[in-house]
């Protein structure tokens, strides 16, 4: 005997989450941003405000959203960055896993930069060559190796999002802290090394002009040629110090 239970039809406040949600899935509205007003969000969604009330209390109840007496609603921190697990401290910790997180970053990179040049728009490459243009320029300031690695990641980043697969996007804004290590790593290390400077930027350079030249193959493959570049570069830097080490030991008598 069938059912003759209907499924309850969504409420106005249910398509106001969806929709809300939606725009945080796709990487328009981002963690920490403040919503727009109540009068934006009333005429941008075509609802009631006492829909769109309801449809952030549903936010809020699924600790999506934050409201703030007086400031107003943004969106929360869902990955807790602030308390990390004991995986995510070991993984920061160890300086052995600097070439897992590289490793990662290759393949989560390359198919972005994939599938930026496939699917990007040209307001996605607006906001890439913003990136990219913030990266170069500060290459002739005096901008501290901190700096130069949040611009750097800002750029990968933006290709990713340019991929339009929200789960990719997020898994890699859920490893941000740990990824950026591996960007700090290079640009502290390699920055300062004017051969190994140039072929970050040339690799920087290849990689934007295939994403936005929408070149799939190119754009992977630069992707990841710059990741394996940079790891081969650190791990020779480590042998030279060890080198080093080595060396002076003798000098001194101890080996």
């Amino acid at each position: 005997m069938q059912s003759t239970v209907k499924p309850r039809a969504p409420q106005v406040a249910d398509v106001v989450c969806e929709r809300i949600e939606r725009l945080i899935v796709d990487g328009v509205l981002k963690v920490g941003q403040l919503l727009p007003s109540e009068r934006r969000l009333t005429e941008k969604l075509g609802v009631s405000r006492t829909a769109l009330r309801e449809g952030l209390k549903l936010l809020r109840a699924r600790g999506i959203i934050e409201t703030e007496q007086g400031k107003g609603s943004f969106v929360a921190q869902m990955n807790s960055h602030q308390q990390p697990s004991p995986l995510m401290h070991l993984f920061g910790s160890q300086p052995r896993t600097l070439y897992d997180l590289f490793e990662v970053r290759s393949l989560l990179e390359g198919e972005s930069a994939r599938l930026a040049a496939l699917r990007g728009t040209d307001a996605d490459f607006v906001l890439i060559t913003r990136s990219y243009d913030a990266l170069v320029a500060a290459h002739d300031s005096d901008l501290d190796a901190s700096g130069h690695a949040r611009l750097d990641h800002a750029f990968h980043l933006a290709i990713c999002e340019a991929s339009h697969n929200p789960v990719l996007v997020q898994t890699l804004r859920s490893l941000t802290d740990l990824l950026l290590n591996t960007v700090f790593a290079s640009v502290n290390n390699l920055y300062h090394r004017e051969p190994q400077k140039r072929q970050i930027d040339r690799h920087h350079a290849r990689l934007y002009n295939a994403v936005t030249g929408r070149l799939p193959e190119q754009a992977r493959k630069a992707a990841v040629a710059h990741i394996q570049s940079i790891c081969e570069n650190l791990r020779e830097i480590e042998n030279e110090e060890q080198r080093l080490v080595r060396a002076t030991l003798r000098l001194e008598g101890w080996v």
